[in-house]
């Protein structure tokens, strides 16, 4: 193992311990939070696990993962098309978070502290891993299309959740003030945005690749 792989798989390390931890605290805070209105320790669950910022934090923490394990090795998860969507992913979660959610609560103590390594220090962290260190040139303009089923899955389900909560979790999908027609269009952005970032990473992708041997 050469110096640069150590340094790759004790990022991806890290990594994957700030990501995992970071969503085993939020739970345990979300939970006791949840139960201190009277509620059940499995709705606080329910709830944390059905926002974007904790399900791609654990994503992150799995491919970050198997990273720091495998390496380079052929898999799924270490597969460079996996990396780039997961960096996508979670690159959409510090973006959205510092354009249009920070500031919405007033947070202190150990809940603050988690809520920036979520929204702040991992998506910095997992972007700049993706750009050293995933090899490149090994995307197709195709994958864009297949990266978008899992925030098309979300969009669905966080409608669904608040319809049947009563709750909005974000306010760009709140349908009790936007009306679905609203919503949805709010939807309709972020995908079309998702396809587009993913087309800039084919394109980042393409431009690092490695010169092929004349």
């Amino acid at each position: 193992m050469t110096g640069n792989q150590r340094i790759e798989r004790l990022l991806a390390g890290v990594i994957a311990l700030l990501a995992g931890g970071a969503v085993l605290l939020q739970v345990v805070l979300g939970v006791e939070t949840v139960q201190a209105q009277g509620r059940s320790a499995l709705d606080g669950i329910i709830l944390v696990f059905s926002y974007f910022t904790v399900l791609t934090n654990t994503l992150v923490a799995i491919v970050a993962g198997a990273g720091a394990l495998l390496g380079q090795k052929d898999g799924f998860l270490t597969a460079p098309g996996t990396r780039a969507a997961v960096a996508i992913y979670i690159f959409v979660v510090g973006v959205i978070f510092a354009a249009l959610l920070t500031g919405l609560r007033q947070m202190s103590g150990l809940t603050l502290a988690v809520d920036n390594v979520l929204h702040r220090l991992v998506p910095v962290l997992f972007v700049f891993y993706w750009l050293v260190f995933v090899p490149k040139g090994r995307l197709r303009w195709r994958d864009p299309l297949a990266w978008m089923l899992y925030p098309l899955f979300y969009v669905a389900y966080s409608l669904l959740y608040g319809a049947l909560a009563g709750r909005y979790l974000y306010p760009f999908a709140d349908v009790t003030v936007l009306g679905y027609g609203g919503a949805l269009a709010n939807g309709l952005v972020i995908l079309a945005g998702f396809l587009g970032l993913g087309l800039i990473v084919v394109v980042i992708d393409r431009a690092m690749a490695p010169a092929k041997p004349a």
